[in-house]
């Protein structure tokens, strides 16, 4: 675990490698994850690199294992997934797996394709045998005569066509059985009846059960047909017009000799497939069983090797072609593993000839790596989602461990669903090496990456929610109010001692709807409660007024102290970079504006708090007023918090116009006397001017943003505002109300409402609104602290490693 505070220190190293080494070396950096290569043939097409050609069989393989993962899943066969990463394959087993990997390949289609061609034959034969069934009923056969039609007259009786008159014509009765979609049946009627002129006679009939289609595998309705007609010019249409709506057509036996004959042989043939396709079907099976016991290694393999050339193309030749070439982002921290792993490399290949390595000087801005474990990793993540941090520049994600969650809770403080939270996330810690939740959907993975961040918002939720003396929207009184009620009602005052204490009699409590405590009463008020607020402000009608005004200068006071912490950091970036001029002539200057300003602002609150008691509450003046007035410069005397705090005395009792005249004259010479030596320094310096616009811009946005950033993180009042707010409305609505029903009927209706409640709580309370004090928390992170030092310009340090490659391969053959 490196350091969290600033990104690991980063050289440029120059690896030469041994071409018989190369892939060994590679294998080994792989395994470990060092470096970084950086692209040396940029120029070259990625066609024309030394290693395409290996690349182009990687591919191959990949997609022959995907067809075999393919296979596997169509056949129902479990895809075992080993715990350990198998390593590259050796140079000399990669023929030797290619070799196996095609003839199991060319072994499969041809099994598979035996196998399809008996299944659509044996399903030809069962609609050929539901076709001879139902045609049986058609027609009915003499031994003597021709067949005659049940649902039709006699041919005799017809005057316009009969019998005899077709024979002397040399006209043959023929017929046309198959099968048809169902779908199609009206449309192949009307297309018989327009092309065939009425010469023909169709007999529809509905199979009882659907059959799965030969030739698609799609199992539909049928219909099954007979077409009788005379003639071969009218045979020939009526084929055609079968084969345009892809009928089934099959031959029609001419005796019931014929047929009996046909149906035996079709029932012994369709014995005959059913065992050869089930002896097809396990061999297929048993090929497929083998070859899932070992795709996972070889899946993982060929991923690794492939990476492998992509990296070696990478990599330049020198003179004689006998060494590669490659330059690497290093951190410093790892040269040691780096040389090892060159090492393991050069042994495994066996060359005589180790590879070695040199680090280069350079200038270019190195890439950023900041090392995380599975508890900083999510709060990294919520920085660099701003910017990768500027090389060796401080990482705000060390401080945002504490400052991301309690920013959160402040807008979320309520004890139960902090609690609520809090449990969620510890049964995801708890459970964090279950495979389910590694291999969950997104939004639950979502949650998954995060359980720490949730872990300490929740946490932080129940401080702040004590803090604030809310458990679902109810205080609880755990340690007893510091109010007296009784202190109010005192008989052993005189009359004219309760008219001037304004204490309470008979008469005030029995007319008066609301009655007021009065603090400034010996013994109403005891004493602070000891831990947040006092839970009397619960059923006070001012309890949001007081709520509002701690809440707000309790926001203002957080937000100065992290804008102002955020400040001084920007000096260690200084310090780090050695830039002494900016921390007298940048930080120095941001610390007095904010300071003197918004430093001045907590004072005045902490001030107001200490000095103002309950006697001398009513004449303490506004903060808001004495602020206003410190940058307008009023005329008249103001109370003030203390004396000489507001106005002024004019030295000279003139006019405030001649006051004002005076001021803009000095002003303009002033101006003046600044023009006359920015034009000695432009002079003097061509640059100057570039760098005083700059300077000017950046302190204008620094004055101007301290304010709106000021004003930004009363975002904290208002949120917490509206989840206070909101969870009293619900309970409101909900369990008051079935509180408040009969006892006869109350218990019945509790549970049903408690179950409600539950279900809005987590829904609307702790999901929409610990998502919307989420979002909020990340802005006042990346707006209002992070603008003050981090610049996030940095590139992140992608380190070529076999851990980042997919593991899931039934992802990558879907």
């Amino acid at each position: 675990m490196g350091s969290l505070f600033r990104s690991e220190t980063m050289c440029l190293a120059q690896l030469f490698l041994q071409s018989g080494t190369a892939y060994e070396c590679l294998s080994a950096l792989g395994e470990k994850g060092l470096v970084q290569f950086r692209d040396l043939n940029q120029n070259v097409s990625s066609f024309q690199r030394k290693f395409v050609g290996e690349v182009k069989r990687c591919e191959e393989l990949e997609r022959i294992l995907a067809y075999l993962v393919q296979e596997i899943n169509r056949a129902d066969i479990p895809l075992p997934e080993g715990e350990t990463s198998p390593p590259a394959p050796p140079l000399k087993q990669v023929l030797e797996m290619q070799e196996q990997l095609q003839k199991l390949e060319v072994e499969l289609r041809e099994v598979t394709k035996n196998k399809e061609k008996l299944r659509k034959n044996l399903l030809e034969l069962i609609e050929y045998t539901h076709m001879l069934r139902v045609t049986k009923t058609f027609v009915k056969r003499n031994v003597e005569f021709e067949p005659t039609y049940e649902e039709f007259p006699p041919l005799e009786n017809d005057s316009l066509l009969d019998y005899s008159c077709m024979q002397r014509l040399g006209a043959k009765l023929g017929f046309v059985s198959g099968l048809i979609n169902q779908g199609k049946v009206e449309a192949f009627e009307k297309m018989l009846w327009r092309v065939c002129k009425g010469y023909t006679i169709v007999t529809y009939a509905e199979l009882d059960e659907p059959l799965e289609d030969p030739e698609t595998g799609e199992v539909i309705k049928w219909y099954v047909f007979l077409i009788s007609f005379w003639g071969e010019q009218i045979g020939h249409k009526v084929k055609k017009i079968c084969d345009c709506y892809h009928c089934h057509v099959y031959p029609y036996p001419n005796t019931a000799e014929e047929r009996k004959e046909i149906q035996e042989g079709l029932n012994t043939r369709i014995q005959d497939l059913y065992t050869v396709l089930h002896k097809t079907e396990d061999y297929l099976r048993q090929v497929l069983c083998k070859a899932a016991e070992s795709v996972y290694s070889h899946v993982i393999q060929v991923k690794k090797m492939k990476a492998i050339y992509h990296m070696l193309n990478m990599c330049s030749f020198d003179v004689t072609n006998k060494c590669l070439i490659a330059e690497v982002w290093c951190p410093e921290a790892d040269l040691h593993e780096l040389r090892r792993a060159l090492e393991e490399g050069s042994r495994e290949s066996g060359a005589t000839i180790p590879s070695f390595m040199n680090t280069i000087p350079t200038k270019e801005t190195p890439p950023t790596l900041i090392r995380t474990n599975k508890f900083t990793e999510g709060f990294q993540n919520i920085v660099d989602a701003y910017g990768v941090g500027s090389y060796r520049e401080v990482n705000p994600a060390l401080f945002t461990i504490i400052t991301f969650p309690f920013l959160f809770a402040v807008m979320f403080g309520d004890f139960g669903h902090g609690f609520v939270m809090f449990l969620f996330a510890l049964l995801l810690v708890l459970n964090e090496n279950h495979p389910r939740l590694n291999q969950s959907q997104e939004i639950m993975r979502m949650f998954f990456n995060g359980r720490y961040i949730l872990l300490l918002m929740g946490l932080f939720s129940v401080y702040t929610g004590l803090i604030y003396n809310d458990c679902f929207s109810k205080s609880v009184n755990l340690f007893g109010s510091g109010w007296s009620v009784s202190a109010m009602y005192s008989s052993s005052h005189t009359p004219a001692e309760q008219k001037k204490m304004g204490l309470w009699n008979d008469s005030i409590v029995r007319h008066n709807r609301v009655l007021q405590l009065d603090p400034s009463v010996p013994g109403v008020f005891q004493g602070p409660y000891p831990l947040g607020i006092d839970p009397i402000w619960n059923l006070a009608t001012n309890r949001l007024t007081f709520l509002n005004s701690f809440k707000m200068k309790m926001s203002v006071i957080l937000g100065i102290i992290h804008m102002t912490f955020g400040v001084i950091l920007g000096i260690f970036n200084h310090l780090h970079f050695r830039k002494k001029f900016n921390i007298y002539l940048v930080s120095v200057p941001e610390l007095l504006f904010m300071l003197c300003i918004f430093g001045y602002l907590i004072f005045m609150i902490v001030y107001k708090w200490l000095v103002y008691s309950a006697e001398t509450s009513r004449v303490a003046p506004s903060i808001l007023i004495e602020f206003i007035n410190m940058f307008l410069f009023p005329a008249s005397e103001t109370n003030g918090l203390y004396s000489g705090q507001s106005g002024y005395t004019l030295v000279r009792k003139d006019s405030e116009e001649e006051v004002s005249l005076l001021g803009s004259q000095d002003i303009e010479e002033g101006n003046n006397q600044i023009e006359d030596g920015y034009r000695e320094m432009m002079c003097e310096e061509f640059n100057f001017g570039e760098i005083l616009m700059t300077q000017v811009i950046h302190s204008i946005e620094y004055c101007l943003g301290c304010i709106s950033n000021t004003a930004s993180y009363l975002r904290l009042w208002a949120l917490s505002l509206a989840h206070a707010q909101l969870s009293d409305v619900l309970w409101t609505m909900l369990v008051r109300v079935g509180l408040r029903v009969d006892t006869t009927y109350g218990v019945l209706l509790l549970l049903p409402v408690i179950a409600l409640f539950a279900v809005l709580t987590i829904f609307i309370l702790l999901i929409m609104e610990g998502l919307s004090a989420f979002l909020h928390a990340i802005r006042l992170h990346w707006v209002e602290f992070q603008n003050k030092f981090y610049v996030g310009a940095g590139t992140k340090f992608v380190p070529f490693s076999f851990r980042l490659l997919s593991s899931k391969f039934s992802d990558d053959v879907a």
